[in-house]
């Protein structure tokens, strides 16, 4: 998805976990994070779902190099664990964001996989316009956004 913020902006926004829920279908709040976040091996707390029907569980820094790729294990049990890569690719003028999500185990994953990957590529595609709109909004200038 292309977006009209640098990839710093861009990382910046993914390194705020309480950012997730103004952007990312399905996570409806961030419970507490990790001072160092995001760290290799940090964490946040979240809660994922429609109230009244929402998992508390939690996401970890699996890789992080700033301002061009964070992955992390996404958990949300016992129905989702999965590895999401964000990659950030652009300059000053524009980035283009792309999320890639597989099961973080294989065997189970690859069953339900033909199920599951039309839906979240779906969910991520819709993620991804919200993310867009979110850094059009806040990269804008003061003046623009009245």
């Amino acid at each position: 998805m292309s977006v009209a913020a640098s990839p710093e902006r861009v990382f910046a926004v993914l390194a705020d976990p309480t950012s997730y829920p103004q952007w990312l279908i399905g996570a409806s709040e961030i419970r507490d994070h990790d001072a160092d976040w995001p760290a290799v091996g940090s964490k946040f707390h979240h809660l994922v779902g429609v109230k009244p029907f929402v998992l508390a569980d939690s996401t970890e820094v699996i890789a992080v190099d700033r301002d061009r790729s964070l992955k992390l294990h996404v958990r949300a049990r016992p129905f989702v664990s999965a590895i999401a890569t964000f990659t950030i690719t652009g300059g000053p003028g524009g980035s283009v964001v792309c999320i890639e999500e597989e099961p973080a185990e294989r065997t189970v994953g690859n069953l339900v996989r033909p199920v599951l990957d039309p839906m979240i590529h779906v969910r991520n595609h819709r993620s991804l316009r919200r993310l867009a709109v979110l850094l059009d909004r806040d990269v804008r200038p003061a003046s623009d956004r009245a």
